[in-house]
């Protein structure tokens, strides 16, 4: 029983290690990120969906995301498109690091 918890302990460590290995977003990991930017970025990409003021429509209220998500899982769900109906964006690593500092604010 012990070796199996290690083994999953080891195969989500390994995971995370790719992760935080990818360039991009290392390179949106960098970079401080501008809330003003983000907000533009969020109003013309995300708030249709979400809200003018991220509370939710379509799409689940981003309100508090930052505290329930960490900063890699915020990137995933972005560039991922894994949670249909949300499309897949491509902003470049500025953009997304702009959005993420805006996310952070709700």
């Amino acid at each position: 029983m012990l070796a199996v918890v290690l083994a999953i302990l080891a195969a989500i460590f390994a995971v995370n290690m790719v992760r935080i290995s990818d360039p991009y977003i290392q390179t949106v990991l960098s970079k401080t990120g501008n809330p003003t930017q983000g907000h533009a970025i969020f109003q013309i990409n995300c708030a249709g969906c979400h809200g003018l003021e991220a509370t939710g429509s379509v799409g689940p209220s981003l309100q508090a995301v930052s505290k329930r998500k960490s900063r890699y899982g915020l990137i995933h769900q972005v560039i991922g498109g894994e949670t249909p109906p949300m499309p897949k964006f491509q902003p470049s690593a500025e953009e997304m690091a702009d959005l993420l500092s805006y996310l952070e604010t709700l």
